[in-house]
């Protein structure tokens, strides 16, 4: 036998003999095991780790064993099967040349949550026995190599990805889903997370039909497409379904319901529509469900199933209504339900009392009623949350008690109210409470357990709190926001009590009856006071600013409003850096102190409004967004370059101040502006073109001042102006046309110009417009639009008096103003203010005035309510009768059609108007007498119906008798309180009503009387016994005739006289003819009764 010549002879006993061929397998083992070692070594060395993060490769040491190191795993060969590194911090390239892939025995490899900031290595195909693969949120990027297709015996690939947030995702476009998955027939889980697939329609769902043993899938956020294929049941052994964040556009199909291993499905921000399939909540299996931010998925919660294994259920966000069922009971399970921001409503059933696992619960933004059900059987609640409902009654310890693990109650914008209880404020883990916008009562208790509190957010603002403040609220140490704002506390606080709060950053004390003390008896303790980040000390009877503010060099938000702070506005608040909104309006400020230099380049929003504030306006911070100076004695010219300092305003009012001269063209450069307020000024000049040019402006108030000429015709296709006002100036010409191209205008105020033109038919596009004022010009002709279908259907205040318009009122017109009329089960109630939102999410409105005439007074209407509405048409020439459909305007508050040339008689179905507050009819030709129905029109408290022709008693009624006299006068036969002709046995009103056709008919009856009775009249005793009864007879039907004694030729005549109004020395419409007609009609009867000869 011929020996290797490093081997020796050596005499050993059988059983002791290790074969040559032993000896050089131990040494290639041996051999491997120590390249496998290097291997991971060079690997180590080869890769850029965080050593400060690395648990893992920084404890890889050549003295221990490789396979006992940190990530490795190791077979009974000592072969490497498993390398761990995800969350190693690794960074920098990973290419094919890595030793990683010499490692050919890997079966398990996890390199998640590191940044190698490159592409996947094609290398991967190396690794031909990996059954798990995780390369998630590792910072691959780009193009997803063909390579892995070749990794057959993979269980499980996850290459989920976040890598798109920053514009470099990875992506699946060289290879579609299909090649990709195609030789992977073993997967039974595959995690595409944020991969860009660009399979799209059905496809995406196709490609995974050979994937038969496949139980969880999870493709959120991968750009995919609907619709949802019901086919993709055919993977029947799918238990997760994890497909968030992609655009499917369509319904969740019903056979969804037929996986009968789903555990979990996920559906969130799909844009998925039509109706949720109820059987999918009957499913045994199912524990996790997320459908939330489909905004127009629509579903219910009817029936669950008993002991059902649901755990979760999420649907914030969607279109799902109705109530909850009582049966939610049998999820018994159940530990996060998340119903927010939804459409249910009705009463929370008591059996959610019986939810013994929640640890999380959100009702907020929905409609629910009723009271709050005791959840103290949940002892795991953790986070509960009905902000924004309509739950009312009080809370009591009942409902809480047990709560020992709640760390948030979120209760905000309810109705609420009775005591707060004060064991809520006594659960140990609770770190924020928000109960504002409540109707809560009575005082603050005092709170216990101070010492050991971990409570960091107290908001209690917008509620009927009163009393003082407990001091004791001033030693919650680790508290960071106190809100307690907009309630009625009172008495006085020393502002030194906050320098124990040390982790305070919200201090909102506005709007209550307190007077704060913001002097320091300790002047050291200024230097202790938090570093806050807002501070609301509005409405607190201040009359100085509070010096520690000077010191406040991280505040960003600072209200000292609605104060008595007289003076000069300190310099030094202009050198707060952090400083983004300031607000110092409705004061007693008279001046700036010193030159302002170098406004906090932060600051966005400045509110110096209802000021004394005079001289020149110095104050432009570059950077700032809403800027209201309106309301104070500045007086300057505006600077022709104040263009430049505005390129980020979004608001700019400058109203009632006693500025002049012209606008300056600088100003339309300011391409963020979408308010601008310059009313109530002394300015002059023509409008800029460049303002109606405007493709940014919303809101565009120039109302009392002196600019001329004619309103530019510049308005872009592309306008998107809600508010126009021009009132009180001196414009002429005609309404520009382009101004049609303005779709979404809602407010149009011309009035008080010298307008010529006519009715604007042309607006009849601009379905928004519900405001529209014309008043005091010269407009012209007919109103309406006979030849439009267009409709103004939410305008609800029309004023176009003092006009020459002309013809009879528009009653076609009056038919489309849908704005007017109450819906049914409508009180009106609930309107928001007529106001153009200015930041969308900053919740800053600019609410513009309108001046109209109401109750015979000129006023100022700031807040217009959307439930006001007005019609005013009068001083002009309009003709015929009250039409019908206005009487439809049940929404009415305001009516005026006086000094025209109407007729005809009020209509009764003016009792329809029962919002109407003012009515005003004077100075037209009104007849008739005044329709009861008016006097049950209970919100009345301006009435004129005087100059008119108006007949009749006054109605009686809670109202029309509190009206002065003033109200009725020019209507010479009115009568009744509160006139001073009284009604008493007299009828009003024949020759107007009746006229002579009555007094014809009664004459025709007596004449044919005549003749018949005529042969009587030779038998003197029967013919006295027949008159006296027919006289009797004649004056029971006819009250105009009456019976007296006359005397002549010595004898007494019994003689029956007809009573004419005409002959009353009250009647104004007497005349000769008259008297001269009804004295022959007295004679003939007097002929007739007594058979005498005249």
């Amino acid at each position: 036998m011929t020996l290797h010549p490093y081997f020796e002879p050596t005499y050993l006993c059988p059983c002791d003999v290790i074969s040559p061929i032993e000896i050089i397998l131990t040494t290639v083992e041996a051999q491997i095991v120590e390249d496998q070692q290097q291997s991971l070594l060079k690997l180590k060395n080869s890769l850029k780790f965080k050593t400060n993060k690395s648990t893992k490769l920084v404890s890889w040491n050549p003295t221990v064993d490789f396979c006992e190191w940190r990530g490795v795993a190791c077979d009974e060969e000592r072969q490497v099967t498993g390398l761990d590194l995800s969350g190693e911090s690794i960074y920098g390239e990973f290419d094919n040349s890595s030793t990683l892939f010499t490692l050919q025995n890997l079966q398990i490899l996890n390199l998640s949550d590191n940044n190698f900031s490159s592409e996947i290595p094609s290398g991967f195909n190396k690794l031909k026995n990996l059954t798990y693969l995780n390369l998630s949120h590792a910072g691959f990027v780009g193009q997803i190599p063909t390579e892995i297709s070749y990794l057959a015996r993979l269980v499980t690939l996850d290459i989920s990805s976040v890598s798109y947030l920053y514009g470099q995702p990875l992506k699946l476009e060289n290879i579609d889903l299909q090649m990709l998955v195609q030789n992977l027939t073993m997967l039974r889980q595959l995690y595409m997370d944020g991969v860009i697939v660009t399979t799209q329609g059905n496809k995406w769902s196709n490609a995974l039909f050979k994937l038969v043993n496949l139980q969880e899938l999870s493709m959120s956020n991968c750009n995919l497409s609907g619709p949802l294929d019901p086919s993709l049941t055919r993977l029947q052994n799918l238990s997760v379904i994890r497909l968030d964040q992609n655009n499917f556009s369509s319904p969740v199909p019903e056979t969804f319901a037929n996986f009968t291993n789903l555990t979990t499905l996920h559906l969130s921000s799909c844009e998925l529509t039509g109706t949720f399939p109820e059987k999918i909540f009957q499913v045994a299996t199912l524990s996790v469900v997320d459908l939330s931010f489909n905004y127009n998925l629509y579903g219910s919660l009817l029936e669950f199933p008993l002991n059902s294994p649901l755990q979760t259920l999420i649907v914030s966000g969607t279109s799902f209504s109705g109530g909850i069922p009582p049966s939610i009971n049998n999820l018994g399970q159940l530990s996060i339900l998340d119903l927010s921001n939804c459409h249910f409503n009705g009463t929370l059933p008591s059996s959610m009392s019986r939810l013994r696992e929640l640890t999380y619960l959100d009702l907020s933004l929905n409609d629910f009623t009723g009271q709050i059900p005791s959840l103290n059987m949940s002892k795991n609640l953790t986070h509960l949350h009905f902000w924004k409902n309509g739950f009312t009654g009080s809370i009591t310890s009942y409902h809480f008690g047990g709560l020992r693990n709640l760390l948030q109650i979120d209760l905000q914008d309810n109705f609420l109210d009775g005591s707060l209880p004060s064991s809520l404020f006594s659960l140990p883990l609770l770190r924020s409470i928000r109960l504002s916008n409540n109707n809560f009562q009575d005082q603050l208790n005092k709170f216990s357990n101070i010492s050991s509190s971990k409570l960091e957010i107290l908001d209690l603002s917008g509620n009927d709190l009163n009393g003082s403040i407990p001091t004791d609220i001033f030693q919650l140490r680790s508290l960071c926001v106190l809100e307690l704002s907009s309630n009625k506390l009172n008495g006085r606080l020393k502002l030194d009590v906050i320098h124990r709060l040390v982790n305070l950053s919200t201090l909102g004390l506005s709007h209550n009856h307190l007077s704060i003390d913001t002097n320091f008896a300790d002047v050291g303790l200024i230097s202790s006071i938090p570093n806050m980040k807002i501070v609301e000390l509005a409405s607190c009877n201040l009359t100085e600013f509070p010096s520690f503010l000077r010191n406040q060099s991280k505040i960003t938000t600072l209200d000292l409003s609605s104060n008595n702070i007289q003076g000069s506005i300190p310099t030094w608040i202009w050198q707060l850096n952090s400083l983004v909104q300031l607000n110092l309006s409705h004061n007693l400020l008279s001046n700036l102190e010193g030159p302002v230099q170098n406004p906090s380049s932060n600051l966005r929003l400045l509110d110096l409004h209802d000021n004394h504030l005079q001289g020149k306006l110095q104050i432009f911070p570059v950077h700032a967004s809403y800027l209201d100076y309106s309301s104070n004695n500045f007086s300057f010219t505006i600077p022709s370059d104040i263009g430049n300092f505005l390129s980020s305003t979004i608001f700019l009012s400058l109203s009632k101040n006693n500025l002049s001269g012209n606008i300056p063209q600088s100003l339309c450069s300011s391409s963020s502006m979408l308010v601008l307020d310059f009313s109530y000024n002394h300015l002059n000049g023509k409008i800029p073109e460049c303002l109606t040019q405007s493709e940014r402006l919303v809101v565009l108030d120039l109302q009392h001042n002196k600019f001329y000429g004619s309103i530019p015709d510049k308005f872009p296709v592309s306008c998107v102006l809600r508010t126009l006002d021009l009132n009180s100036n001196l414009l002429w010409g005609s309404i520009p046309k382009s101004l049609a191209n303005c779709t979404s205008l809602e407010v149009l105020d011309l009035g008080n110009n010298q307008v010529d033109d006519g009715f604007p038919c042309f607006l009849k596009t601009i379905s928004t417009l519900r405001v529209m004022v014309l008043r005091g010009n010269k407009f012209h002709g007919h109103v309406g639009c006979p030849y439009s279908n267009s409709t103004w259907y939410m305008l609800q205040i029309v004023d176009l008096s003092v006009n020459n318009f002309s013809g009879v009122l528009p009653k076609n017109c009056f038919k489309t103003w849908k704005a007017m009329m109450l819906d049914e089960d409508d009180d009106g109630s609930k309107f928001n203010h007529i106001a153009s939102q200015v930041l969308k999410f900053g919740g800053i409105y600019y609410q513009g005035s309108v001046t109209l005439t109401s109750k015979g007074l000129q006023m100022e209407f700031v807040n217009i309510l959307t439930g006001f509405t007005s019609v005013d048409f009068s001083s002009n020439n309009f003709e015929g009768t009250i039409p019908e459909e206005l009487m439809n305007f049940t929404r009415l508050n305001l009516l005026d059609l006086s000094d025209n040339a109407l007729a005809g008689q009020i209509p009764s179905s003016i009792g329809n108007l029962k919002q109407l507050e003012a009515l005003d009819l004077s100075s037209n030709h009104f007849d008739g007498e005044i329709p009861t129905q008016l006097a049950n029109l209970n919100f009345l408290s301006y009435l004129d119906l005087s100059s008119n022709r108006l007949v009749g008693k006054i109605p009686v009624g809670i109202q029309l008798q509190t009206f002065d006299a003033s109200s009725f006068v020019g209507n010479a036969e009115l009568c009744g309180a509160p006139l001073p002709k009284n009604c008493s046995n007299e009828t009003y009103g024949l020759p107007c009503t009746f006229g002579w056709n009555i007094i014809m008919v009664e004459l025709g009856f007596v004449f044919g009387l005549a003749l018949v009775i005529d042969p009587l009249l030779f038998w003197k005793q029967w013919r006295q016994w027949y008159w006296k009864r027919v006289d009797l007879i004649l004056c029971r039907i006819f009250p105009q005739l009456n019976l007296e004694y006359e005397s002549s030729g010595g004898h007494c005549y019994q003689v029956l006289r007809l009573f004419m109004i005409l002959l009353s020395f009250n009647n104004p419409y007497k005349s000769n003819d008259d008297e001269k007609i009804s004295q022959i009609i007295i004679m003939s009867l007097k002929h007739i009764v007594t058979g005498k000869s005249s």
